[in-house]
């Protein structure tokens, strides 16, 4: 989960008919934001921090720990540049690389839909297991359950993840200071668009395939640089604009961002203005946003780039003068990003 703005418990929470979520409205929009802040944390958070980053931090005996978990509902199942596999792999050991964690172990849940191929369960062990290997980080535990036909959509997985701390400071949105550097890992956008495109039977003239991938060893490599790492959040359920709505509430600053610096790719691009979608808010799998001192702003830059990034810097944080709020510098002036009131593609991960 990741948290942001302060508890507001006087307002409802939205896209609730009844007692009852509507499905539509997916997560990572206004939805999950407000039933984290309002109900979430409230039961959960014993700390200001608790739910307010993409995994938890604690020490024991000394050792200081990241601990993550994360549920996978993808559809399609097999999409171009992965599977529901690699994606709940991936997923987790970002979201500890997130963290500033190198990841070390994983468990696994499956829920399997009755009636589910076996050819098509031994395809995703298989993902899940190169993808562990490639990631550095050993599936040592997990559990499987079979529900009836017609009641669980073939496969849904959870991942859960330990890590161990490699950054001596905190890495969390609760650091970033007016002046800081906002550097993207690379170009946004495939993610979605290739879930779309596969769950749509789409046939783009140039293929677009996802970006999933593990992002551990070049968040390694900033942190054994030296790079005094404020924030770091990788672009998921979203896309680049919640993420960094997301940040600048929590941390209680502005974001002014560069659009023209921030990289889509031509297929993307196009495949966005068809289907009516903005590519900031469309999921990514392998990108993130690193929030650095403006003195480290080049060498974070240059670091991501010889570990195979195309990294840029896009933006810097500013004071929040009243209220916290990411502006996107455009050709025609500037415009305030909001919280998506649902999400633009549901089912993406």
């Amino acid at each position: 989960m990741s948290g942001t703005s302060p508890i507001a418990p006087q307002c409802p929470i939205p896209a609730a008919t009844g007692d009852t979520i509507e499905l539509a409205h997916g997560g990572g929009g206004l939805l999950t934001h407000r039933l984290i802040e309002r109900l979430f944390r409230p039961a959960f958070a014993e700390a200001p921090e608790d739910l307010t980053h993409d995994g938890a931090v604690f020490e024991i005996d000394g050792t200081r720990l990241a601990f993550s978990t994360d549920s996978y509902v993808v559809r399609p199942l097999f999409f171009p540049g992965g599977d529901i596999g690699t994606l709940a792999v991936n997923g987790t050991v970002n979201d500890l690389a997130m963290c500033g964690a190198e990841p070390l172990y994983l468990s696994v849940g499956l829920v399997l839909e009755e009636g589910f191929a076996i050819a098509d369960l031994r395809r995703v062990v298989d993902s899940m297991r190169q993808a562990a290997k490639a990631a550095g980080v050993r599936l040592v535990t997990g559990d499987t359950k079979v529900v009836e036909h017609g009641k669980g959509d073939g496969l849904y997985i959870n991942t859960s993840g330990v890590g161990r701390l490699l950054a001596a400071l905190p890495i969390a949105p609760g650091r970033v200071r007016p002046g800081d550097a906002v550097i993207l890992s690379g170009d946004i956008g495939r993610h979605g668009i290739a879930i779309m495109a596969a769950r749509e039977g789409l046939g783009f003239e140039a293929p677009i395939h996802s970006d999933c991938a593990p992002l551990a060893m070049p968040v390694r490599r900033l942190i054994e640089a030296g790079v005094e790492l404020h924030c770091l959040r990788d672009l998921t359920r979203g896309g680049l604009a919640t993420a960094l709505i997301e940040i600048a509430e929590t941390g209680n600053v502005g974001i002014q961002l560069d659009e023209a610096a921030i990289v889509v790719a031509e297929p993307v691009r196009g495949a966005c203005e068809i289907l009516g979608l903005d590519p900031l808010y469309v999921a990514n799998e392998g990108r993130f946003v690193a929030l650095v001192p403006a003195a480290d702003a080049e060498r974070t830059v240059a670091i991501l780039r010889r570990c195979g990034e195309s990294a840029v810097a896009i933006g810097n944080v500013e004071a929040a003068n009243g209220a916290a709020a990411v502006r996107l510098g455009t050709i025609g002036g500037t415009r305030v990003l909001d919280m998506l009131t649902g999400e633009q593609l549901p089912r993406i991960c």
